[in-house]
């Protein structure tokens, strides 16, 4: 099995053995967490009975139109488990998320739950991350003063890279569901995850960026040889 979509339905389909009855989960955003809710759709249809959180409105509407019932953080403020994808993952299961723009609402969703299971194919394992540009999602007023004080912390971090306002793909600055704008950051290599995590932190204008550390409880890793769990379960 070498389709990365299949990789990805089968890293999808081993997260659900963790599902159980009556549990509050948390529903990620992304090509393997799509495929993540459509088995969980399948499972409800059979019976299941769970309720989920959506970490954006794509998914959010993905689940709506299969029927997984869904609430709020308002509405439920502890999750029992959080499923949901990676961009890339080290071996300490620390994270690069964001591709899809879904970081702020998909860390709040994390944090919020007992465990976080990380669903990815085997090419998102590095050693170190910082080969997928980091997204860094801040708000539009003084957007240039900003990009200059990330700069500034990325350099001191050993990571200095070009930072590139996101656009879609008919050319308009991309905006999150929040209403936020995002910077990827192109590190190549960021030495110090957790050091540059709290740099970021500390920049007036940025909202949250997509390091997400020391929240994966372990992930599932899909190669061609199966499914693999890394971590502690």
């Amino acid at each position: 099995m070498s389709d990365p979509e299949a990789l990805k339905r089968d890293a999808a389909a081993k997260a659900l053995s963790f599902v159980e009855d009556g549990m509050r989960l948390g529903l990620g955003t992304g090509s393997t967490a799509k495929h993540f809710v459509d088995l969980l759709a399948e499972r409800v249809a059979g019976g299941l009975k769970v309720v989920g959180v959506p970490t954006s409105e794509v998914t959010r509407r993905q689940a709506e139109s299969l029927r997984v019932p869904l609430t709020t953080l308002d509405e439920t403020p502890e999750l029992d488990l959080t499923v949901d994808g990676a961009d890339e993952i080290d071996p300490q299961l620390n994270l690069i998320k964001g591709g899809g723009g879904a970081l702020l609402r998909e860390k709040i969703v994390a944090a919020a739950s007992r465990r976080m299971i990380v669903i990815a194919d085997a090419s998102k394992q590095v050693q170190t991350l910082g080969r997928f540009a980091l997204p860094i999602e801040v708000n539009g007023f003084g957007l240039e003063a900003t990009k200059r004080a990330i700069a500034r912390v990325l350099a001191e971090a050993g990571c200095p890279g070009p930072l590139n306002l996101r656009k879609t793909s008919d050319g308009h600055v991309f905006v999150t569901d929040g209403g936020h704008m995002i910077l990827d950051a192109a590190c190549d290599r960021i030495p110090d995850p957790a050091g540059l995590a709290s740099r970021l932190h500390t920049v007036p204008g940025v909202v949250e960026h997509g390091l997400f550390i020391g929240l994966a409880s372990f992930a599932i890793i899909a190669s061609p040889g199966g499914a693999e769990v890394v971590g502690r379960v």
